[in-house]
């Protein structure tokens, strides 16, 4: 028996030898053996994550065949969603095979991918492949905190019937500061918001609450790289179904496999982009800068702070600038007084919980000449804080969320078409762009300073500003939809932080008599356990006329003794039919530290 496992492992180990000199063979010369890669079906192999960012892709190869008229079917868990899309021939040429995406993570994953084979004769056949391979488990960066457990910690408490096929692109980042960043700042000229250097959680979840797709961000967005760090921010999918976004001193444009369209530095007259990159019917892309060296009326030379709009090309150049310290007013300061210190964002900390800026502390701080991302007012201070942009080709103009001013429209010539926010505070020529509050019926109605009667509001520390794109928005009318996140309401710091909500709203604007009405609200009823300090969203969608709407940072709460969350946060994701009462949708991301989601289309990405 000895003798007979010896003359076994010798002849394997003589056919494992021949094995390896005839591939040896035929990479090292023309006459060698044809080497195959193993495929499951008709055509070529499998590879997974394809472009190394993107692991719960991968790529059907095409083996050399031609192959055309494809589609793509992820078999769902049990009880879990099917994700199914068409693949044009274009997606197939630009990526050597059929692309897929929508795996399970740590899940051997059963596809279905139908296609057209043409051999090299001519031959044309129809194949339906059922393929079977594993994704590896989701990859997460840890911020070394004793409370973080995984990318999304979903609950699904209620998807309605219509929208079970949602998937949502969800944008969180890992705060507080994962100990890579926050190791730079500018210093010539003073001030920016370098030091902003978290790391980010990019991910697609389904209603299922399943992971389908994330990005392994880590790889072109190094926090020991000033040039590369940053918040990953401004997510957008765009009509070729692709994804932009930017961070710190870049904005890229990537395909949802992970392949590289382009990725950009800032041009060195700007820096520091973070929260708005808007791509505009025009073609051109609106993001949100600062002005990299601004000489101010006093001769000091700063990094200014989230108060810059550039308008790109496609190429990357720059055809035109919005500096709003030129166009608003970077000394209006009433609402900057009235912020909570403990939440500004970005700078939050609770010690300063329920404590104001007086006058007498902004005069100071100029005095000192104290520069940065830090609230206070003038250039080189976060006196604006832009954190959306929405260009309307209606009048060639865009709108603007400035959480620490309001919600601003501007026209091509660089002048205020509109404001919607409260009356108080503004110098001549702006205090006249101020929008009447009116009813239903288009009577004013009565406000005294920044509260008004019945169930209007302003928004307070606003997040988005978003034109409604339906058929509602025509001619001078048009609809906004804002997430008030509800920091200083009426101008003021509550008896009891407690009281503190946020609301989802939309408002009817008539630009041509300069009135807004408020036609649509959601959050007041849940309380505080609904409110979003900082960040969060409300925006249009069309393909089902409904509103989405995410509470970003809701429920968080965090001891800076120890540094470290007590609660984190618990961001929730409510979608609405058109001005429903209830949302359509809940989920609850526990444990999240959110910035912004949106619907995400998986058919648009791979059939132009």
């Amino acid at each position: 028996m000895k003798f007979q496992r010896r003359q076994l492992v010798a002849a394997m180990a003589g056919l494992m030898l021949g094995l390896s000199a005839g591939a040896a063979s035929a990479m090292g010369g023309p006459s060698g053996a044809a080497v195959g890669m193993p495929a499951q079906g008709h055509i070529g192999e499998v590879i997974v994550n394809p472009y190394k960012i993107a692991p719960l892709t991968a790529i059907v190869r095409t083996g050399g065949y031609v192959v055309k008229n494809a589609s793509v079917r992820v078999v769902p868990k049990k009880g879990g969603r099917e994700i199914a899309y068409k693949v044009s021939d274009r997606q197939i040429r630009t990526h050597a095979g059929i692309p897929i995406a929508g795996l399970y993570a740590d899940y051997l994953n059963t596809v279905e991918v139908s296609y057209t084979r043409v051999s090299a004769d001519g031959k044309s056949e129809d194949f339906t492949d059922r393929l079977q391979f594993y994704a590896p488990p989701v990859f997460s960066i840890s911020n070394g905190m004793p409370g973080q457990q995984r990318m999304f910690n979903v609950e699904v408490n209620k998807v309605d019937p219509g929208f079970e096929d949602r998937l949502y692109l969800v944008n969180s980042q890992l705060i507080p500061m994962a100990p890579q960043g926050a190791r730079f700042v500018w210093n010539n000229p003073a001030g920016g918001a370098l030091e902003w250097t978290i790391n980010s959680q990019i991910g697609i979840i389904d209603t299922a609450g399943d992971v389908r797709w994330y990005l392994l961000n880590d790889l072109i967005n190094d926090q020991s790289d000033p040039w590369t760090s940053g918040l990953m921010m401004g997510f957008q999918q765009t009509k070729d179904g692709a994804l932009t976004w930017g961070f710190g001193q870049r904005w890229v444009k990537y395909d949802l496999m992970g392949r590289e369209i382009f990725n950009r530095k800032l041009p060195p007259t700007y820096a520091d982009f973070s929260h708005a990159y808007d791509n505009a019917e025009n073609g051109h892309s609106f993001l949100r800068v600062s002005m990299a060296d601004y000489r101010r009326g006093d001769d000091k030379r700063v990094h200014t702070v989230r108060d810059v709009i550039i308008e790109v090309d496609p190429d990357g150049g720059v055809v035109d600038d919005f500096r709003l310290y030129d166009i608003l007013d970077p000394y209006r300061d009433t609402l900057i007084k009235a912020l909570d210190q403990g939440a500004v964002c970005l700078n939050i900390d609770p010690a300063k919980a329920g404590q104001t800026l007086s006058a007498a502390d902004l005069a100071n701080m100029d005095k000192s000449d104290k520069f940065g991302d830090i609230p206070g007012t003038g250039p080189g201070r976060n006196w604006a804080h832009v954190n959306s942009i929405d260009y309307d080709p209606t009048d060639d103009s865009i709108i603007l969320s400035a959480r620490h001013q309001g919600i601003v429209k501007i026209g091509r010539d660089h002048q205020v078409k509109w404001i919607l926010a409260s009356p108080v505070g503004w110098k001549k020529g702006l205090a006249e762009r101020v929008l009447t509050p009116v009813d239903k019926n288009g009577k004013p109605i009565k406000c005294e300073g920044s509260k008004c009667e019945g169930d209007f509001d302003w928004t307070w520390t606003q997040h988005t500003g978003w034109k409604v794109r339906s058929e509602l928005s025509k001619g001078d009318v048009i609809y906004i939809s804002a997430f008030d996140n509800g920091d200083a309401r009426g101008m003021e710091q509550p008896a009891l932080p407690e009281m503190k909500y946020s609301r989802a709203v939309v408002y009817k604007v008539d630009q041509k008599k300069m009135t807004v009405e408020q036609v649509w609200e959601y959050g007041k009823e849940r309380g505080h356990a609904w409110y979003s300090p900082v960040t969060s969203l409300t925006e249009y969608y069309g393909d089902k006329d409904s509103i989405m709407v995410y509470s970003a940072t809701a429920g968080a709460e965090f001891d800076w003794k120890t540094f470290s969350y007590t609660k984190f946060p618990s961001p929730v994701i409510d979608e609405f039919k058109w001005l429903a009462k209830e949302p359509s949708v809940e989920i609850i991301l526990h444990g999240a530290e959110g910035y912004q989601a949106f619907p995400f289309d998986v058919k648009k990405a791979f059939h132009p």
